[in-house]
C-alpha cells in the first residue's frame, strides 16, 4: 500500500554527470512552476513530442500545477537543478503517479535538451524508483514512444521489461516490478 505521509520529501542530492557539470536532484516545490514552464520552452518541438506525444507550445497550467503541488498520497515530483541560488535552471523533471489507492504508479521524465545523453535521466529514474519502493509501490510504467530509442534502453538496463502497448504500435509500455 502506498504511504500517504505527507513530509514525503526527498533530500537533494548534488550529482556528477558524465561531462563533469553538477546539478541538485531535489523534490519539486510549488515555488518551481516559473521555472518549469521556463524549462518547458526551452525544450526543441521534438523533445516535447517525445514526453507528451502531441505538438505543444506550452505546458496546460493544470499539468504544471500537477507537477509543482504533487499530491503527496499519489505523486512524487523531481527536477533536476543547475545553478546557485538565484541562478538556478530547472534542466529536467521527473515524476511518478498513482491511482487513488493503487499499488503502481506511471512515470515521465523530461530533460532539457543540452543536458540529455550525461547520465541525467538515469540518476532521476533511479530516484523515481528508489521513491516508489520506500512509499510501498509495487510497479512502475511508462509509456515511451517506439522511437525514443534511448529511453528505452535505459529502462531495459534499469531492469524495465519492454513490451507492446496495446492498440498502438507507435508506443511501447515498460515496465518494472518493485516487490
Amino acid at each position: 500500500m502506498h504511504d500517504e505521509n505527507p513530509d514525503d520529501e526527498m533530500a537533494p542530492t548534488a550529482v556528477a554527470l558524465r561531462d563533469g557539470r553538477r546539478v541538485t536532484l531535489r523534490s519539486s516545490r510549488p515555488e518551481d512552476t516559473e521555472g518549469l514552464q521556463a524549462a518547458f520552452a526551452r525544450l526543441c518541438a521534438d523533445s516535447r513530442y517525445s514526453r507528451f506525444f502531441a505538438p505543444m507550445r506550452e505546458l496546460p497550467q493544470d499539468m504544471l500545477e500537477s507537477i509543482a503541488h504533487p499530491a503527496p498520497e499519489r505523486q512524487f515530483g523531481l527536477v533536476a537543478v543547475s545553478g546557485e541560488g538565484p541562478a538556478q535552471v530547472i534542466v529536467a523533471g521527473a515524476r511518478y503517479v498513482t491511482e487513488p489507492g493503487g499499488n503502481a504508479c506511471e512515470f515521465a521524465v523530461t530533460i532539457a535538451d543540452e543536458w540529455q545523453g550525461l547520465g541525467l535521466a538515469r540518476r532521476m529514474m533511479e530516484a523515481l524508483i528508489g521513491q516508489a519502493r520506500s512509499s510501498g509501490l509495487r510497479r512502475m510504467e511508462g509509456y515511451v514512444l517506439s522511437s525514443n530509442a534511448a529511453m528505452r534502453r535505459l529502462a531495459v538496463r534499469l531492469g524495465f521489461h519492454d513490451g507492446p502497448c496495446p492498440g498502438d504500435r507507435t508506443v511501447r509500455l515498460v515496465t518494472l516490478d518493485l516487490a
